[in-house]
């Protein structure tokens, strides 16, 4: 019995295409990293990391030429990464951006899973979402063990269970109004948002020093600016409550100005973690049961859309931005079909 072929959906070819351009960039930074790394116990990490991405690489193009799609172009060694490029970050700082995404990471497989339904496409997602889980776990295990991992706040254990008892739980932005105390749902996001930006602020810095373009280096600034915004106002929201916000851990970058990727894969990088950035918000504002919270992130979020859309505008600019695959257009197919005819 001949077994059916069925070709890949869209929501499948989304999904190869998004990873394959994620993973060559993954793989170029994480080679930078490896080529710098001193400590052994976060070279290990470095070199897991590495070796999903490398892996990953391979077994997409297998897909895309089975398939008879055009591979996309993605990140390379030959174009996107100076080994030459002095140190730029410390291995503390390795460690904890291998660990963020990776927590990033698990949440792309999750909905690559959820939105395939050829049996080796979804193989492929369920194995990607246990491999990065096994990343994030023991990039986790060495950051505690080097007093690197940042924990949520603490806060007392409940004695009972209870139910909401009145609308004003809801409320929050009527000044003359006491707020009632956060939820542990709403700590949690923004304890997560606070860490995610200061991730986003680093790479911004990093970013804007070694880039040789002015235009880059404003953009990237300004995004170090917006992040170093964001942390305040969660932060503001959390001390608000006496609830301290914890200190972030050392991961520095250094002094150098020589650039190690290329603008091209920076940019990316940043809309990368923009657009990871705006989902976590809509999670918080969803889970968030205080008016104030939800319209803070919301206001928050079309920050960040603003400042991505004038970063696409630079990228549009310089022919860096590859197009995702889509359908065809049809009205130009008709014209072109009427100037042939």
């Amino acid at each position: 019995m001949n077994e059916h072929y069925t070709q890949l959906t869209s929501a499948e070819i989304a999904s190869i295409w998004t990873s394959y351009m994620n993973d060559s960039m993954s793989k170029c930074i994480l080679a930078y990293f490896l080529k710098h790394v001193e400590d052994e116990e976060i070279r290990t990490v470095v070199q897991f990391a590495y070796d999903l991405s490398a892996t990953h690489i391979e077994k997409l193009t297998t897909i895309f030429q089975e398939e008879q799609i055009p591979t996309p172009t993605g990140f390379t060694y030959d174009n996107d990464v100076n080994f030459n490029a002095p140190r730029l970050y410390t291995d503390s700082f390795m460690l904890i951006y291998i660990n963020h995404m990776a927590r990033v990471g698990m949440l792309g497989y999750s909905g690559f899973v959820s939105m395939s339904a050829r049996d080796d496409i979804r193989s492929y997602y369920i194995e990607g979402l246990s491999e990065t889980s096994q990343l994030f776990d023991c990039s986790s295990k060495v950051l505690l063990s080097k007093g690197l991992f940042v924990r949520a706040p603490y806060i007392a254990y409940p004695t009972k269970t209870d139910y909401i008892d009145a609308k004003n739980y809801l409320s929050g932005l009527n000044p003359f109004s006491t707020k009632r105390p956060l939820n542990a749902l709403e700590i949690s996001h923004l304890f997560m948002n606070i860490q995610t930006n200061i991730m986003g602020m680093k790479l911004a810095i990093s970013f804007a020093q070694t880039s040789p373009r002015e235009k880059i280096q404003k953009w990237m600034l300004r995004g170090r600016d917006i992040s170093k915004k964001h942390v305040q106002v969660f932060t503001k929201a959390l001390l608000d409550n006496d609830v301290q916000p914890p200190v972030s851990s050392d991961s520095a970058i250094t002094n150098s100005t020589t650039p190690p990727f290329s603008d091209k894969l920076t940019m990316f990088l940043m809309a990368f973690m923009s657009a990871a950035g705006t989902g976590n918000y809509a999670t918080a504002a969803a889970v968030s049961q205080r008016s104030d919270l939800i319209l803070n992130y919301e206001r928050l979020s079309l920050e960040i859309a603003q400042y991505t859309k004038d970063g696409a505008d630079i990228v549009i600019d310089n022919a860096w931005l590859e197009q995702p695959p889509g359908t065809l257009d049809k009205d130009q197919l008709t014209k072109k079909k009427g100037l042939n005819g």
